[in-house]
């Protein structure tokens, strides 16, 4: 997850004497009264800040639910509070990335569904995995979580960001038990036809009007047809895999206990 960075911004007022007398005395004494006057001005808009974090954090943090809570049923398979937090983490976020109020009546009730609507199509996503025999084995979770663990500088930083995630580490590992039979299964049973030259040409047209509405500079076809490409193919892939989902609940017992 990123970290919302404020960064506090002190106005330092350099003061150049040229010559002696009371005048440049009295506008030395001005200029660090100035200076000061920024610093607590600064310190102020900081502290206001942290206030509004705050307020923000407690609020969303009256979205989550007993961890230990079913939140949801999926074929005789429960699904905890605790999971149901931790999707809802990352969806408040994504909310808050997007501009959008995540603790408005609107928001609150779009997030609690959008949470429920993942946490249950992963759990049908993942039931298929396991009757079609995708499992994850000790040295591939093992793989996963180095992986993981070279994105941060140190075993403090990873911990650090693990619990700012809202997780530990049997939890880490649990996702990751879970994540790669998904992730098996979603690349070879949700196949997707290659991006055809029409498509990709029709997608850089768009980006490259887009560009030009606001004045970028548009990259050559061939330098962003790898990245097109690869794009297309994704949504492809996330469209089918909606339907598939929907497939798969029209013959699933679904109860929502929230």
């Amino acid at each position: 997850m990123k970290k919302l960075l404020y960064p506090i911004i002190i106005g330092l007022l350099a003061v150049v004497l040229t010559a002696c007398g009371s005048n440049d005395e009295a506008d030395k004494k001005n200029d660090e009264k100035e200076t000061k006057t920024t610093e607590k001005e600064t310190a102020k808009a900081t502290e206001e800040q942290q206030k509004q974090m705050e307020e923000m954090k407690k609020k969303l943090d009256k979205q989550k639910v007993d961890e230990k809570k079913t939140v949801a049923i999926v074929n005789d398979e429960k699904i905890s509070g605790a999971e149901y937090n931790t999707v809802l983490s990352t969806t408040q976020m994504q909310m808050q990335q997007f501009g959008q109020d995540p603790t408005s009546k609107e928001g609150a009730k779009q997030i609690k569904e959008q949470t429920l609507n993942s946490l249950v199509g992963q759990k049908l996503l993942l039931q298929a995995a396991d009757k079609k025999g995708y499992t994850a084995s000790k040295a591939e979770i093992e793989k996963q979580l180095a992986e993981i663990k070279k994105q941060y500088e140190s075993e403090e930083k990873f911990k650090a960001a693990l619990k700012q995630a809202g997780l530990n580490s049997e939890m880490l590992n649990a996702q990751i038990a879970e994540n790669i039979p998904y992730t098996k299964y979603v690349e070879k049973e949700i196949k997707v036809e290659e991006a055809t030259e029409e498509e990709i040409q029709k997608y850089y047209d768009q980006v490259a009007e887009q560009a030009k509405t606001s004045g970028q500079k548009v990259q050559k076809l061939e330098e962003m047809k790898p990245q097109i490409k690869e794009q297309l193919e994704q949504q492809k892939k996330q469209e089918k895999l909606v339907k598939h989902v929907e497939e798969l609940q029209k013959n699933a017992k679904v109860d929502i206990k929230i």
